[in-house]
């Protein structure tokens, strides 16, 4: 989406330097202080085409370049260029804009016919929906929906952990103390307990490890009575998984868990060994890595039963066949950053040039503040639980400060869930989140609750309004006042973020961007009466406020989250 203000500086600046317009559109930025300017243009990275310092090439451009419609005045400070900007004029062209594309402003077309593959949540079969699996599903999801604004065609796979030992150990711990049938009636619950159990006693005697191998290479060799028992996992694990992705509010174009390549490795391993890549170490094969510093990546292990990295090569393999992608992310956590070091650097010993498409987004960890919850299952905090409990304390939060609001069950809901998307989401992906529950639902810090409750703040003054929202062609010109201006300003800004978002893979910048819009907002709201006896102002208010309620809409629907119009 173009910028016609900085079109016309990239132009200035392009006629005064020599320099083609598209080198120097990335380059301007907005000054922190508007006092200093409405645009800037470093000049560090003018410096050495033009072999000159950088405050020597701002003082000179400033002589060069001439105000006229759209750049009002130009002032060199230091290195930089700063630019004044008919405000009028930049007010009615930005707002006339959202206006006119209404929820679809900010989506761009940059990224059509294009395709993104999005690998993220993947919690395991067999274990619980935990909260540490929480971080790959919200960044993966408001990556998809980043990509999807900027016209790609995005690919969301929730790649599952169903397939691995973890289903033959949990096989003997019920032969050991399970009583019944075997059948989907059992809980996640039982099944984790089974799971902590026969670890602990996998731990005493070691020959239960060996038990649970010869149990894996008959469910390996398709034995029917450990496949059923692997089916009746998968079934119980996948009616826990939709419930807590409807709760999210999140969907994925493919569900293909790690048994899907099964029939696909033979081929995966034969292409390895006549790339000559493969050896045996200790019985096992191994892809060697040593010469890029990495310790091998074992692809079978001795006994000949398959391992995660070689079903993840088999993916990567059939998702390239299948999409043809321009990227494909891979969202998992830091700790898993050599792996994915490896994985990649054998696609490319496998001579696959869209390896360099493959990207691995790291994150950081997540904790509690008070290093737990009240309510723990095992060793795990179930995501269900933690999303539950936010609901709750919205709802109570809702009971004390608005009893009469209509649908308080659904806006708790709103608001409790969106409040943990959005606490995660709001720190450098990065980073390590510490969650705090106070801090989370706090309606009045910079938090989820707070920018939901500022957009229905202002769709209550919509309604108090009680008249049609003006058309885009409405005369602004009298929203001449600083804090408008800075209002106007921010919501100029949504589309860059959204491109600096998907292409940083960073949905913090857009938490971040709502905070900074809410701030300037409500310093308008607080300075100036919307509806007047004005008519004529009252209606540019008025468009602004709608604006802002899109805008605000837009940007938590990226992250995620709803925005409800009462709260």
């Amino acid at each position: 989406m173009s910028n016609p203000f900085i079109e016309e500086i990239a132009q200035q600046v392009s006629d005064a330097a020599g320099m083609a317009p598209d080198a120097l559109t990335d380059l301007v930025e907005v000054p922190p202080d508007p006092e200093m300017g409405d645009y800037a243009l470093p000049c560090f990275a003018l410096a050495k085409t033009l072999r000159k310092a950088p405050d020597r090439i701002a003082e000179e451009l400033a002589q060069k370049v001439a105000p006229g419609e759209r750049i009002s005045r130009v002032r060199a400070v230091g290195p930089y260029l700063n630019f004044f900007v008919n405000r009028a004029d930049f007010v009615q062209k930005t707002l006339s804009e959202i206006l006119a594309k209404g929820r679809d402003y900010g989506q761009g077309e940059e990224g059509a016919g294009k395709t993104v593959v999005i690998d993220f949540s993947h919690p395991n079969i067999a274990k619980p929906f935990g909260i540490h699996h929480l971080r790959s599903t919200v960044i993966g999801n408001a990556l998809r929906n980043l990509f999807r604004a900027l016209g790609y065609t995005v690919v969301g796979i929730n790649h599952l952990g169903d397939w691995g030992s973890q289903f033959a150990k949990l096989i003997v711990a019920w032969k050991r103390w399970g009583s019944g049938e075997f059948t989907e009636d059992i809980s996640i619950e039982t099944l984790l307990e089974l799971y902590v159990r026969i670890h602990e006693e996998i731990e005493n005697d070691p020959d239960v490890e060996s038990e649970a191998s010869e149990w894996f290479r008959r469910l390996e060799n398709q034995d029917p009575e450990a496949q059923n028992m692997w089916k009746v996992c998968c079934t119980i694990s996948y009616k826990e998984f939709d419930r807590v992705y409807r709760m999210l509010g999140i969907a994925f174009e493919s569900i293909a868990g790690e048994s899907f390549y099964l029939d696909k490795m033979a081929e995966t391993l034969g292409r390895l060994e006549k790339k000559g890549l493969t050896q045996i170490s200790e019985g096992a094969t191994i892809v060697d890595l040593s010469p890029w510093d990495m310790p091998p990546m074992i692809v079978r292990r001795s006994d000949d039963a398959s391992l995660y990295a070689t079903r993840d090569i088999a993916a990567a393999e059939y998702r390239w066949q299948t999409y043809a992608f321009d990227r494909m992310l891979y969202v998992v956590d830091v700790a898993q950053t050599l792996y994915f070091k490896q994985l990649f650097k054998a696609l490319e010993l496998m001579g696959y040039h869209w390896s360099r498409k493959c990207t691995h987004v790291v994150f950081g960890r997540l904790r509690f503040k008070d290093g737990g919850m009240s309510t723990r299952r095992g060793k795990i905090v179930f995501l269900e639980d933690v999303l539950n409990r936010a609901v709750e304390l919205t709802r109570k939060i809702i009971e004390e400060k608005n009893p009469d609001l209509p649908d308080k069950d659904e806006v708790a809901r709103d608001v409790g869930i969106g409040a943990v998307i959005y606490a995660d989401l709001d720190s450098r992906r990065m980073r390590d989140v510490v969650f705090d529950w106070d801090e989370v639902l706090n309606f009045n810090g910079e938090t989820g609750p707070y920018v939901q409750y500022t957009h229905a703040r202002y769709c209550s003054v919509l309604r108090r309004y009680g008249k049609a929202i003006p058309p885009s062609d409405v005369d602004l010109s009298l929203l001449t006042e600083p804090e408008t201006v800075a209002v106007v300003k921010r919501l100029e800004q949504f589309p860059s973020r959204i491109r600096n978002a998907a292409g940083t893979c960073e949905p913090s910048l857009i938490a971040s961007y709502l905070i900074e819009l809410c701030t300037e907002a409500n310093r308008f709201y607080n300075t100036h009466r919307v509806v007047s006896e004005d008519e004529a102002l009252t209606t540019a208010r008025i468009a602004l406020v709608y604006a802002i309620t899109l805008v605000l809409a837009g940007g938590l629907r990226l992250l995620g989250m709803k925005a409800p119009e009462r709260m």
